[in-house]
């Protein structure tokens, strides 16, 4: 079975690369998780994040956006104490930022999934990939949707964040044509 390379050969990173990445993405919670994530990579290895993810995913209340929109000083102060995430404080403090706006579009446009849909029109853009090297870092899409982000208040979600994100979530298909799940998620 053909894998893109950028997975390597670590279980975790395997397990994602199959199960997860690419995925489109059409749930609310998994829509902040994945947002949430992302931000805190901005910067670091994937792969440093994903074996966070539960320390992530207990110290930011299961992902719940509604809860994390409420934190308040004390709660980002114990986060920076948290050895179990990345301890920077604006990145903490811009999850909750991007809790209140997550929740700010919905209530604008009824689902953060049809509003960030609306980018591709409902469809995945399908990219055409055979190499690492003919993967963009960002492109007019990403441009777009990190604009628009950040025009609504949200932090860490420049341009090259935005694409990972993108492509992490399914708006994007950037499996190489060679991949065994590049296939699968065109048809």
């Amino acid at each position: 079975m053909q894998r893109c390379p950028w997975c390597g050969s670590d279980p975790l990173y395997l397990k994602y690369h199959d199960e997860e990445w690419g995925n489109p993405v059409h749930d609310e919670a998994r829509h902040f998780e994945f947002l949430l994530l992302e931000t805190q990579q901005a910067g670091l290895s994937w792969i440093t994040i994903l074996r966070k993810r539960e320390a992530y995913r207990e110290a930011f209340a299961g992902f719940d956006a509604e809860k994390v929109a409420r934190f308040d000083d004390a709660q980002v102060e114990k986060l920076l104490a948290n050895p179990g995430i990345i301890r920077n404080r604006r990145k903490i403090e811009a999850s909750v930022k991007n809790a209140r706006a997550f929740l700010d579009i919905q209530e604008e446009f009824g689902s953060f999934d049809s509003w960030l849909w609306s980018f591709v029109d409902g469809r995945p853009v399908l990219g055409h990939r055979t190499s690492l090297s003919d993967l963009p870092a960002t492109t007019e899409l990403s441009d777009r949707v990190s604009a628009e982000m950040k025009k609504r208040g949200f932090g860490f979600v420049g341009s090259t964040t935005m694409y990972a994100h993108l492509q992490a979530i399914g708006l994007v298909n950037d499996h190489l044509e060679s991949c065994f799940r590049w296939k699968e998620l065109t048809e």
